[in-house]
């Protein structure tokens, strides 16, 4: 009976270990899941485009494309401009403002009307490891871009081909070459051309950082009274952006309406020079000088810098981060300046 009695107490004992064994064998395992659901969130972190700080779900190494994009009042309003991370605003001749429109986290269908090359647009192109497509140059502007190893897209060369250049019927030449821009990347390939690119992001800040400066709701560029060519941004609060206008009228895509908006505008004052008959100017864009910075409704006083190529703000010798979004660049001559060019107020 004492026999039987020890050993109904060892298969007890026996019993208690393997069910002791077995909770801690559950045990681990909900740990390695626990870890693993834990460690998950680090897995999918989100990716970030470099061109405008705003998250993203995959890696963008795209390579950027910059496009030459018409500006003239028969060319608005323009086409694919609201997809662009960032847009340099410039004096072509005259007194009427071009762009160099960037591209990379988001790509249109199309983009345009396209215009012709200017230096210092391709120079700005190349400084960003951008593909630069233009429509047409004079012979000298374009042995210039064939001479210093440019990438680039001549659309006289691919003229309403219907693959990469479409000639538009709505409106008359030369504002009616737009950019069909599902093609750009073959046919850079074909050229020998990098179709992808690893991107050093921009300087940026959290999207809830406070930013510093004065109160800045409305702001007025005037490139010229006469003709007119005013450029206006008013402020957003709601959405953290400002809304462009050219000559009173709001900047917006021609087929949807969608309005144009920044939610960093850089105004950047540098030198200016008419170096032909023609009107043509070469621009300073290395040697930095005196700026703007409009940022969630306010305006700082600060400097730009040309930093490996990117123009950048900023302030007692270190950069400004740009808040996440898209950027629009304003170039104006130092003659007449920033305090005579621009007026920036807390009324719209």
């Amino acid at each position: 009976m004492k026999k039987l009695v020890w050993m109904l107490v060892f298969a007890f004992i026996l019993l208690v270990g393997c069910s002791e064994e077995k909770e801690a064998e559950n045990n681990d395992t909900k740990d390695t899941d626990m870890q693993e659901k834990t460690e998950q969130p680090e897995e999918t972190a989100e990716y970030v485009a470099p061109l405008t700080g705003v998250a993203a779900e995959e890696p963008i190494n795209n390579r950027i494309v910059s496009v030459m994009v018409n500006n003239h009042t028969k060319a608005r309003p323009q086409t694919g401009l609201s997809k662009a991370d960032i847009v340099f605003e410039i004096l072509a001749e005259g007194r009427i403002t071009r762009f160099l429109a960037l591209f990379q986290s988001e790509m249109p269908e199309v983009v345009g009307p396209v215009r012709s090359a200017r230096e210092y647009y391709f120079t700005l192109a190349d400084d960003y490891n951008a593909l630069y497509v233009y429509h047409g140059a004079a012979g000298f502007v374009n042995d210039m871009i064939a001479d210093r190893g440019i990438d680039h897209l001549n659309g006289s060369l691919y003229d309403n081909d219907g693959n990469l250049f479409k000639r538009e019927a709505f409106r008359q030449a030369p504002h009616n070459s737009y950019l069909q821009l599902g093609a750009v990347y073959d046919v850079a390939e074909s050229k020998g051309y990098e179709a992808s690119a690893d991107v050093q992001p921009l300087p940026f800040v959290s999207a809830d950082a406070e930013v510093s400066g004065e109160a800045a709701q409305h702001i007025e560029i005037v490139y010229s009274e006469k003709p007119m060519e005013i450029v206006e941004f008013d402020y957003e609060a709601s959405a953290g952006v400002y809304n462009r206008f050219n000559d009173g009228e709001q900047t917006v895509e021609l087929n949807s309406e969608e309005p144009i908006q920044a939610a960093n505008v850089f105004i950047v004052e540098t030198s200016h020079e008419v170096i032909d008959d023609q009107g043509r100017r070469a621009v300073d864009m290395a040697s930095g000088g005196d700026a703007y910075l409009l940022q969630k409704g306010k305006v700082q006083q600060l400097q730009w810098e040309n930093r490996e190529g990117r123009i950048v703000p900023v302030k007692d010798g270190e950069v400004v981060g740009f808040v996440p979004g898209k950027t629009w660049i304003n170039v104006i001559p130092t003659n007449p300046g920033l305090t005579n060019s621009v007026t920036i107020s807390n009324e719209k």
